[in-house]
């Protein structure tokens, strides 16, 4: 299946850009990130943020915009059966270098798990003003670490946030 991701959830002023892969088939049936329920990537970012958690997509959003957080994926399109990364193939990567001369106060990039920054190494080079940083994937598909675990290493996103 052919898959194209979404246009980035990102304003002007933001300081934190966090990467996914590609959106999964729920996420695509949805047209919104993260839309599988039983991914962790919203309740993650709520509670990090100290907010109420929302099913609304909008306030979701605006949690993101709010506190400076910019949203995309390192693909713009890719070959798919099913949602796992495992399975792409012929991708193509979104285009960085303009994204982030559009976002200049960008300097802290953060992927939603291992298959992201190969994407993103294998795709993309910067010079040393960023810090990429990996992040233990929020799909239920990565079971090889426990909900408190992914969580608290999630929270390292709080020390790069401009308040």
């Amino acid at each position: 299946m052919k898959s194209f991701s979404f246009a980035p959830v990102a304003s002007t002023d933001a300081t934190v850009l966090i990467l996914g892969t590609m959106p999964g088939t729920k996420s695509l049936e949805l047209q919104q990130y993260y839309g599988h329920p039983q991914n962790n990537f919203w309740r993650f970012l709520f509670e990090i943020l100290n907010e109420d958690f929302s099913g609304d997509y909008e306030t979701r959003k605006n949690l993101l915009i709010k506190n400076r957080i910019a949203l995309w994926d390192v693909l713009q399109f890719c070959e798919r059966a099913g949602s796992l990364d495992s399975a792409i193939k012929n991708e193509i990567s979104n285009d960085f270098e303009q994204f982030l001369k559009q976002h200049p106060h960008i300097k802290t990039i953060f992927f939603n798990g291992q298959k992201a920054a190969a994407f993103f190494k294998k795709y993309v080079s910067l010079d040393n003003k960023y810090k990429l940083i990996t992040l233990p994937s929020t799909s239920p598909a990565n079971a090889g670490k426990t909900l408190e675990s992914k969580l608290s290493e999630w929270k390292i996103i709080q020390n790069f946030l401009k308040v």
